[in-house]
């Protein structure tokens, strides 16, 4: 007998989520020095950890025998007190991708539709067909989700509805008043998944916290992979109604989030300055890469997160030769948009190389 005969038919079929390629594998590919490659390709933190964060991390390495905190109490306790919720409204995951998950076997199964943009986080659609759930995808309008047209989605069969802001791929971002309306409007048997990765390098973020209150079924998901500089440590959370949040820690494994991860955020929600210094960083390399993209003629979408969606003709080929001289960036054909690419905002040093490397790729 085959092994595909034993196998769940829906794993044969599911989709691979495709990362942006690291550094040392493009290194051994193209024959490039490890040193001389910069990746500007998963919205990482071209300033490193948090060196709070990093100190930290490495202090817990001395019980690195000893099994993790099973609850992250600590860590739930310290983001209670930043979010003025309580420790018991919280669940801590293996970065905000597992918590996706986590509502993927709380919420899911087969028949049940979820609601989402498109194009958005992939591994929305991902674990919507890992359960068996049909995915229902609503197109952006203006590079920005159509909350209306999610709306008139709904059906009696959907279950979650999925609205990041900022948006990844593009950038942009609904205001606060669109979503408190829009989750207000939602029937009673759909849970709003509100996805905030990139919230900190907003100065006023949506405040979602006064539906938790009136007892709406919303559950907001943070990670310290972006702003913070955590991503290789995996650690995320998400808050909402203590029953919400009880029933995601129900099927969360035991010591899903690692001694290092765990002091390492605890660490980076101390570290303000490090934050404060990434935003404005940030928004000095949104307005370089801006400039530089104009005036090569370039199509943008304007962008409020730490990267830049570019319309550069042919990705494939654009890709390639950026990658070969290299500078990894992200194609956006995964997402249906094969003439786009996605540029992480780095150092005014590696933007400034993008920008070079770009005008020579475009003029052979």
């Amino acid at each position: 007998m085959k092994l595909e005969a034993l196998v769940n038919p829906s794993v044969l079929t599911q989709p691979v989520y495709e990362p942006g390629k690291p550094i040392e594998d493009v290194a051994r590919e193209l024959g490039l020095d490890p040193a001389t490659i910069i990746k500007l390709a998963s919205n990482e933190n071209p300033f490193g950890p948090s060196p709070r964060a990093k100190a930290a991390a490495i202090r817990a390495l001395d019980q690195g025998e000893l099994y993790p905190d099973g609850g992250c109490v600590r860590l739930r306790a310290r983001l209670a007190q930043t979010h003025g919720l309580d420790a018991n409204q919280f669940v801590v995951g293996n970065g905000s991708n597992e918590l996706i998950e986590l509502l993927g076997h709380v919420f899911l199964r087969p028949g049940d539709e979820v609601v989402m943009g498109n194009p958005a986080f992939a591994v929305y659609k991902l674990v919507t067909l890992l359960f068996g759930a049909k995915p229902v995808e609503v197109p952006l309008v203006d590079h920005k989700h159509d909350l209306a047209a999610l709306a008139a989605a709904v059906t009696r069969r959907t279950k979650l509805i999925f609205v990041p802001s900022p948006n990844n791929p593009t950038g942009t971002a609904n205001t606060e008043a669109e979503l408190l309306a829009f989750v207000r409007g939602l029937p009673e048997h759909v849970v709003f998944v509100f996805d905030e990765a990139y919230a900190e390098f907003l100065d006023n973020p949506p405040d979602l916290r006064p539906l938790i209150r009136e007892g709406r079924k919303v559950v907001c998901l943070r990670t310290f992979s972006k702003i913070y500089g955590l991503a290789s440590l995996r650690v995320g959370y998400g808050y909402a109604s203590p029953e919400l949040a009880s029933l995601l820690n129900r099927v969360r494994q035991p010591f899903n989030v690692n001694a290092l991860g765990q002091a390492a955020a605890l660490a980076a929600l101390d570290d303000g300055e490090f934050v404060e210094k990434c935003r404005r960083e940030n928004r000095a390399g949104l307005t370089q890469l801006e400039s530089g993209l104009q005036a090569l003629g370039l199509e943008t979408v304007p962008s409020v997160a730490n990267f830049l969606l570019v319309k550069v003709g042919d990705g494939a080929r654009v890709f390639a030769d950026l990658q070969k001289q290299g500078v990894i960036v992200r194609p956006m054909r995964p997402y249906g948009m094969p003439e786009w690419l996605r540029f992480t905002v780095g150092t005014p040093t590696q933007n400034e190389r993008l920008l070079a490397t770009l005008t020579g790729v475009l003029r052979r």
